[in-house]
């Protein structure tokens, strides 16, 4: 049996009627750019996080590209984050010049180390980006409360956490994204809400920020050719947002699904104990954009998982305190030793929608007979 990692066609086949008819309304139209279904996206993505601002841009990477400019994370002033993320959490901050500040993370939840932030915080710190990832938030409870104290920024990374709720103190749950000052969701195609493209959302509640972002996403206008700042060309593409309005009417179904794709993993792998799962820490609702595990014997086990035609992928091979890119930020190998140590252990197994239960316990097999024959 072959079980890619993801498999989007499965989708666009049970769907294929909705989907073709919402690109064939844009094609019609002939509004690329910004046109009526992003607007529309917006809107819906707004009820549904319970936010009062959206702003559709091109990418994940470009929502936090802008968001950082406009929160001031720039020009020498240090923003505290986590080394185990993608680039993008971090390169925010660089583009303009700003600086990373890494601290470890947490053993059982792959995130951020809340207890080790305030350390950090210096009268050079400006703000927070906490990455919501491994299908859970942040502590935002204690960021909010470290970022309030010192009077921070905070901008929450929640490219891979469109659905995921924090509770917390409130009496409510609160989406991930809408706590801090921005927040800001990825819909690349493996994403829980995935276009057939890039694409990216900002969100906020305050006004003033909404605002600039709006501006930022085209060149820094107010209105056509008056430019208040220099900004970027960075606008949801109407045929993304028309994909999205389909997939996110059954995007509560498709967050079910995940759970339970999850849960047959836990259930066939829980007797393997060369296996080891992270940990939902804190009063949330979490959301499985992907399943990992830490694994012994990890890159053999990838090899014998491609050997037996089964797709994974590994999230994150290499903190970004030793990548290249990052080298004048001074940090050596040694500097964050969990970040370091999850890195060679971890493993994304498939997980989607669509995937049949047959296939998850195909995987699980195929796992447990590596370890059977170490």
């Amino acid at each position: 049996m072959k079980v890619k990692f993801y498999e989007s066609q499965r989708e666009y086949h049970e769907k294929k009627d909705e989907f073709n008819r919402a690109l064939q309304l844009v094609l019609e139209k002939g509004n690329f750019i910004l046109g009526d279904q992003v607007a529309q996206l917006e809107n819906e993505i707004q009820a549904y996080c319970q936010v009062k601002y959206a702003v559709g841009v091109a990418s994940g990477t470009d929502a936090l590209t802008i968001a950082s400019d406009i929160l001031g994370f720039k020009d020498g002033k240090e923003v505290i984050t986590s080394p185990f993320t993608f680039l993008a959490s971090a390169s925010c901050i660089t583009k303009h010049r700003g600086r990373p500040v890494f601290v470890d993370i947490n053993e059982e939840t792959f995130g951020i180390d809340v207890n080790k932030i305030e350390e950090k915080v210096n009268p050079n710190t400006i703000g927070i980006l906490p990455i919501h990832l491994f299908n859970q938030m942040a502590d935002m409870d204690r960021i909010m409360d470290i970022a309030e104290k010192h009077q921070l920024r905070v901008l929450e990374d929640a490219a891979e956490a469109f659905g995921m709720r924090w509770k917390g103190k409130g009496s409510e749950y609160k989406h991930s994204g809408t706590i801090g000052d921005f927040g800001v969701f990825s819909f690349f195609p493996t994403k829980t809400l995935g276009g057939y493209g890039d694409g990216g959302m900002i969100v906020t509640n305050n006004e003033e920020l909404a605002q600039k972002a709006k501006q930022y996403r085209v060149h820094g206008a107010s209105k056509k050719y008056y430019y208040d700042n220099v900004g970027y060309n960075s606008r949801l593409d109407t045929l993304q947002a028309a994909i999205l309005l389909v997939k996110l009417k059954y995007i509560d179904e498709a967050i079910r699904k995940r759970e339970k794709v999850a849960h047959l993993y836990m259930d066939h792998l829980s007797d393997c104990e060369n296996i080891r799962f992270p940990k939902i820490k804190g009063q949330q609702k979490s959301v499985f954009y992907v399943f990992t595990v830490l694994a012994e014997n990890r890159d053999e086990l990838a090899a014998y998982l491609t050997e037996n035609e089964i797709g994974y992928s590994i999230y994150y091979p290499r903190p970004l305190h030793v990548q290249a890119c990052f080298k004048d930020l001074g940090y050596k190998i040694g500097d964050f030793p969990v970040a370091e140590r999850v890195a060679k252990e971890i493993i994304a197994l498939p997980i989607y929608p669509e995937i049949t239960k047959d296939e998850v316990e195909f995987v699980c097999e195929k796992i447990k007979a590596f370890y059977r024959n170490k």
